[in-house]
């Protein structure tokens, strides 16, 4: 399936983290049964430009990793059909929706678990992606577990582990 990454940078010398995002978010597509052809949108930040985002947009006034914001209200673990998204009339993409990452949190958090900075946008990707596909974890149960065994398996199946990267 043809998918369409857009993505935007705000930073200098992200083409090889661009490289593997173009590489893992039709992976997760592909893992969570996306038969349609789909437009992800990414912006590459630092923390205080996520930290803008999420002020204006969550009232939230602190950076963090990711955001997500998906343009459908999907459920977690069943590939939506016809009826529950609406392709772009021009393009005939179905715009899933946008994530802002910061390279800064991400390499942080890289360093800081041992894995490294690849792995982290990686992971951060997965997750984001399966926001977009309705996935969540506001709580610390069953929605929280469904969402981390997801991102295991499809990190697990691009090979991407937390000492490959």
């Amino acid at each position: 399936m043809e998918h369409t990454i857009i993505i935007e940078s705000e930073l200098e010398n992200t083409e090889p983290y661009e490289a593997l995002l173009r590489e893992v978010i039709p992976a997760v597509l592909e893992a969570e049964g996306i038969r349609f052809p789909c437009e992800v949108d990414v912006l590459f930040t630092d923390d205080e430009g996520i930290r803008e985002i999420n002020r204006e947009q969550r009232n939230t006034d602190r950076a963090t990793d990711v955001l997500s914001f998906p343009m459908f209200e999907l459920s977690p673990g069943v590939p939506p059909g016809p009826s529950d998204v609406e392709s772009d009339p021009e393009t005939g993409l179905v715009p899933l929706g946008d994530m802002a990452l910061s390279v800064e949190r991400a390499e942080a958090q890289g360093e800081e678990y041992g894995h490294g900075p690849r792995r982290e946008l990686a992971y951060l990707a997965v997750h984001s992606v399966l926001h977009l596909l309705g996935y969540d974890h506001l709580d610390e149960g069953p929605m929280k577990a469904q969402m981390r065994t997801r991102e295991e398996a499809i990190l697990g199946s691009l090979g991407i582990s937390r000492s490959t990267i």
